[in-house]
């Protein structure tokens, strides 16, 4: 079995989030194969189920007014951030009932990812994402529908970690997040991260990446 990989490059969110939907049909219907969208996005805050708006540091205008746009949406989670820098990976994956499990394998291809480096990242019992130490490397957020998933992760890569200051990530209090940049004291090429992220989801998923012919950033 194969998985379609797209990438989209820097992508407003409200325009990612329309094409999520569109693919999930798709995948739904048996129109095209499962699918992981690669992208980054513009300043945003985004909000899921879990979120009640207290972490939140400031009144959602003063994002707006700040640069940030604001979005409420159906992920699991609480609130979270992305930016340039951070690539995001929405896998529309048939999952049936199985999430927690598809939770753990996106985790685990995250961890391969941080490993190719020579990272020791660890997934938290209890809270979707991966570690290293004390802070949070990437997030993880995703809605099942009719037993496909859509949303998923944000990896920070060369991510502007100071935007993280305007919120409380993921509603956790006393925690911090890093980069790879942070980590390995460089910037890491975008086109190298996203090619091991597509051959960790290979492994993991057991399934031939297959990139899509008009994006051919990421590095397979």
């Amino acid at each position: 079995m194969e998985f379609l990989v797209e990438d989209l490059g820097l992508l407003p969110y409200s325009q990612a989030w329309e094409y999520q939907k569109r693919v999930h049909k798709e995948v739904v219907r048996g129109e095209r194969p499962p699918t992981l969208l690669l992208l980054e996005h513009p300043r945003v805050i985004t909000l899921g189920r879990k979120a009640t708006g207290e972490n939140l540091l400031f009144p959602e205008n003063w994002y707006r007014e700040n640069g940030f746009e604001v979005y409420w949406v159906e992920r699991g989670g609480d609130v979270t951030y992305h930016g340039p820098g951070q690539l995001v990976g929405y896998p529309i994956f048939p999952v049936g009932r199985e999430v927690r499990r598809f939770l753990r394998q996106i985790e685990e291809a995250i961890v391969k990812v941080a490993a190719s480096y020579g990272l020791k990242a660890y997934p938290t019992p209890g809270y979707a994402g991966v570690w290293v130490g004390e802070d949070k490397l990437c997030a993880i957020g995703v809605a099942v529908k009719e037993e496909v998933s859509f949303h998923g992760f944000a990896l920070n890569v060369n991510t502007d970690l100071n935007d993280f200051s305007v919120i409380i990530p993921c509603g956790l209090k006393g925690k911090g997040v890093t980069s790879l940049e942070r980590l390995l004291g460089r910037k890491v090429p975008m086109p190298e991260v996203k090619g091991r992220v597509v051959r960790a989801f290979a492994g993991v998923f057991g399934m031939e990446p297959r990139v899509k012919e008009d994006h051919r950033e990421a590095q397979v």
